[in-house]
């Protein structure tokens, strides 16, 4: 009984590899421990949190009651990166994924959602909104409790049709971690601030 135990206690804690992607599987609890690292501790519990399944897949972990919604990182990409963003671009970001699904590259991604942002098709925020993103090193990772060592922030401010001029911001950093904007006067206008 003991040496059952053991195999099944170890079978929970370590990662599992994915025969269809050969990249590393994270246990759902831990990729949503992961996700949520960028959040203040009262918005952890209440995110929404999407995460990888075994094949790779991107689906939702949890449903939250609070305004952010988390992406954990993907096991297919170097390092570890997590963002967590402001409900208010979900619709944005839901569209994302759902172009690169469609196997549509960058350009088009953005150019279809620039389209579609224009026409009020894709509904997008009407006053700025938040995205938090937390990235380190693989080596810094711990798979079996989700914590990241010696991460860094970026923050991202999302302000559609923001302009150099409407924000007094340059659109290229000229110190560093001073805030810029960038894709200044498209839907995706954002103020960029970080890494430090």
């Amino acid at each position: 009984m003991k040496l059952i135990t053991s195999i099944l206690l170890l079978a929970i804690s370590i990662p599992v590899f994915s025969q269809s992607t050969n990249v590393e599987f994270v246990r759902r609890e831990v990729q949503i421990t992961t996700a949520v690292l960028p959040l203040a501790p009262e918005e952890k519990e209440t995110a929404t949190v999407y995460g990888y399944d075994e094949t790779g897949g991107l689906e939702i972990l949890r449903t939250g009651s609070g305004s952010m919604v988390c992406i954990s990182d993907d096991p297919g990409k170097e390092g570890i990166s997590v963002a967590c963003y402001s409900e208010q671009l979900e619709p944005f970001m839901a569209r994302g994924r759902e172009l690169t699904a469609e196997g549509k590259t960058a350009e088009e991604r953005s150019a279809i959602r620039e389209e579609e942002a224009g026409s009020g098709k894709l509904k997008m925020p009407e006053s700025p909104s938040m995205m938090y993103i937390f990235y380190g090193k693989d080596e810094n990772y711990n798979p079996t409790t989700g914590e990241l060592k010696e991460g860094q922030f970026r923050y991202v401010v999302y302000i559609p049709y923001a302009t150099t001029a409407s924000t007094g911001l340059p659109d290229k950093p000229h110190a560093p971690g001073m805030p810029w904007l960038m894709d200044p006067g498209t839907h995706k206008a954002h103020i960029m601030i970080g890494p430090f």
